[in-house]
């Protein structure tokens, strides 16, 4: 190899270098991030849990539920909050009429307290809980913004489950869709404080 040819091979490569160190400086593009499907939308952790939410199919009642009880500008808020997120098949497991009823602005008190049941203050993720139930020995337990309290466990297949105070178990179908101000996780099932 001559001179002038590896002269020219070291500046190529010296050029290809600082070319991939500036891109990979640059900003990630809102279609770059790493999003989850939820309810056939992308969730981006760029955005807000409302925000996301809003896009979710699976979530229509859950936000129709959040906009009823005044909580939209919460969890807009800076946060960060873990939510456990019932889908309409969650709700739709509610005995009938139960939706309609809690919907209305007189339950607007329990409707309130149902739903900050199923926030958490602070940004638990999936392996967050799991390590507070392998030190718990099995269980794990975190206070809700409502006052009460959930119980986590793990499956035989590893997959995390959250009861209620009223014993119901609900299944983590979704975990770890992270959003700018905390992390959702799906559940099957609505929680519902004693």
């Amino acid at each position: 190899m001559t001179t002038n040819t590896r002269t020219a091979l070291t500046t190529f490569v010296a050029g290809l270098v600082l070319a991939l160190s500036f891109t990979a400086a640059l900003p990630t593009p809102a279609h770059a991030e790493r999003t989850v499907m939820v309810g056939g939308s992308k969730m981006y952790p760029s955005k807000n849990i409302i925000d996301n939410a809003v896009n979710s199919n699976d979530h229509t009642t859950l936000v129709a539920a959040v906009k009823a009880a005044g909580l939209v500008d919460t969890l807009e808020g800076p946060g960060p909050f873990t939510v456990f997120a019932p889908t309409n098949e969650a709700f739709a497991k509610l005995p009938a009429g139960t939706v309609d009823t809690l919907l209305k602005p007189e339950n607007k008190a329990e409707l309130t307290s149902i739903l900050t049941y199923h926030v958490v203050a602070g940004r638990y993720s999936a392996k967050d809980i799991d390590k507070l139930i392998n030190a718990g020995g099995g269980t794990a337990t975190l206070k809700t913004v409502e006052g009460g309290t959930l119980t986590f466990t793990k499956d035989s297949m590893g997959v995390i489950d959250v009861t209620d105070a009223t014993g119901d178990l609900a299944t983590i179908t979704i975990p770890n869709v992270f959003q700018s101000n905390g992390v959702i996780h799906v559940i099957d099932t609505v929680l519902l404080p004693s």
